[in-house]
């Protein structure tokens, strides 16, 4: 049986309903004194504990699609290469702190000097037009630092986690900087700037990346002030072509609807189990003053309908099964799209929407967006 199914769940909550019947049943049994009667009772109670455990995590799993399987939870899935499909064509202020090297997964970082390994940096981005502001991280390629690219202008990429995620995340459990690193080593990617950031520069909010009417201006955050700020810090291009935005889930959702609505800033993106519908729970509050023209305008599909279609490049990449309705609204999404608007895809046959499946999807979906990014002699970006 699956580890979604619902005889899976069914014979948890059974197991749970029975070890606490049966745990106030031997109770009286237990209440003697003796080293015997101690450890039943220390045993009944830890594995009602645990029934209990087991059947609230299989509920929550089933609700939000953390794990598609057995494999996935246990990570002994298949690991085999991620195929992308092309549908046919139809400044602020910026605070830095060195903290350290990029390394390859199974292996430590590939030299101490940066020329060999790149350098990551703890940065606060400061908004000079939306007033808001927070922390992230900065990776710099190796060749940012070798004499022979010290005339050489970068890529860029923002790359955003989930909400409520951590910038942190992007380092410690999808390892961006490393993945890059041994792309980078295997010329399968050029050398790109990532700015490593969370989705909501005012936290505790979820803002979705909008510029809310009366509140934070996210949208306003994302496309002028970062790109601003990374500009003015470092030795990248200002050219639009050379900038790209990536993130998963609500970060996925972002980056695809700031390319859409700003295809002069980030006419390229990528997104890992995407939604294409504001979220709207207590965390995000009223994110559209009460317009229902704000929100339509935040309805993905609803973009692709009822307005011009940009000409910008996308990417979108999840699984077909474990994640909700994810196949069937990206499928809707890519049925909708047309020229000039450009759609690729690649999906696994399993995963939820946990970090293995993001994972999995990254090496692939960095090396696609490598290949859309472009540096020309003569930047100039128009913000």
């Amino acid at each position: 049986m699956g580890l979604t199914s619902h005889k899976v769940l069914a014979l948890a909550v059974l197991m749970a309903v029975v070890m606490m019947v049966g745990t106030v049943w031997l109770w009286p049994r237990l209440a003697k004194k003796s080293w015997q009667a101690v450890l039943g009772r220390i045993g009944t109670l830890l594995a009602t504990q645990v029934a209990v455990l087991a059947a609230l995590g299989l509920v929550a799993n089933n609700y939000f699609a953390f794990y598609s399987s057995w494999d996935d939870l246990l990570g002994t899935g298949s690991t085999g290469p991620v195929v992308i499909h092309n549908k046919a064509d139809a400044s602020g202020r910026l605070m830095v702190e060195t903290i350290g090297q990029a390394s390859v997964k199974g292996g430590g970082a590939m030299g101490r000097e940066p020329s060999q390994s790149g350098e990551i940096r703890k940065v606060r981005i400061d908004g000079r037009e939306s007033r808001l502001s927070t922390e992230g991280y900065v990776y710099l390629p190796p060749q940012y630092f070798q004499p022979e690219y010290a005339q050489k202008q970068f890529p860029a990429v923002i790359v955003s986690t989930g909400f409520p995620g951590i910038a942190e995340n992007l380092i410690t459990r999808f390892n961006y900087p490393g993945a890059a690193l041994k792309l980078l080593q295997e010329g399968r990617m050029q050398p790109t700037v990532m700015v490593l950031m969370r989705p909501s520069p005012a936290l505790p909010q979820d803002t979705e990346c909008e510029d809310i009417p009366g509140g934070a201006q996210s949208d306003t955050y994302f496309t002028k002030d970062v790109p601003s700020a990374i500009e003015a810090s470092y030795r990248v291009s200002a050219d639009p072509r050379a900038w790209a935005y990536m993130g998963n889930s609500t970060g996925g959702y972002c980056a695809v609807k700031l390319a859409m609505r700003h295809p002069d800033v980030f006419p390229t993106a990528v997104s890992l189990s995407g939604y294409y519908e504001a979220a709207d729970d207590p965390t995000t509050g009223d994110l559209f003053g009460g317009s229902k023209q704000r929100r339509n305008e935040a309805n993905l599909m609803w973009r692709l309908k009822n307005l011009p279609q940009p000409n910008i490049s996308l990417l979108l990449a999840g699984t077909k099964k474990g994640d909700g309705n994810y196949k069937q609204d990206t499928e809707a999404f890519i049925d909708a799209v047309h020229s000039p608007m450009k759609v690729s895809y690649s999906m696994l046959e399993n995963g939820g929407h946990n970090f293995e499946t993001w994972s999995a999807l990254l090496p692939s979906s960095l090396e696609w967006l490598s290949q859309h990014l472009k540096v020309p002699d003569q930047p100039g970006r128009t913000v």
